[in-house]
């Protein structure tokens, strides 16, 4: 059975606590992204930045570009370890509904699994699919 270190993205691209919102735009331009990890300098992962969180927390919040990542980055992060199997990572993704999980073995990044990694792996398109479904899938409004 294949783990999440056989089809995961090792070579990530990564912002650091102290880059600014101008970096990580530029970066998820130049790399065609939407989501970044952020990391210290010793390589911890410390939060995720995505689109969204650069327009929302950063832009629209009227933050000028010099400000650090850190201030806009999602910190509450959910990931998985490189052995992880690919049926147990598509659970968290859907239970916590993300599209990119960062892959850390002791504290440290080695790469991300992204719904798209899922989905071109065949042993693992039934699982990709039921993923998408509980990451698609709007909260019922009472």
């Amino acid at each position: 059975m294949k783990s999440v270190k056989d089809i995961m993205t090792s070579d990530v691209s990564i912002c650091h606590t102290n880059d600014q919102l101008s970096d990580a735009a530029s970066m998820m331009k130049e790399k065609n992204v939407g989501a970044i990890p952020v990391c210290d300098d010793q390589g911890n992962l410390m939060g995720m930045v995505t689109d969204r969180d650069l327009v929302i927390r950063g832009y629209a919040a009227k933050k000028p570009d010099s400000t650090p990542i850190q201030q806009v980055m999602s910190d509450r992060m959910y990931s998985c370890t490189p052995d992880c199997s690919l049926e147990e990572a598509s659970r968290i993704m859907a239970e916590h509904q993300v599209r990119r999980l960062p892959v850390v073995e002791n504290g440290k990044l080695s790469g991300i699994l992204s719904l798209g990694d899922l989905s071109t792996e065949e042993m693992s398109d039934h699982a990709a699919g039921v993923a998408l479904q509980d990451i698609s899938e709007r909260p019922e409004v009472h």
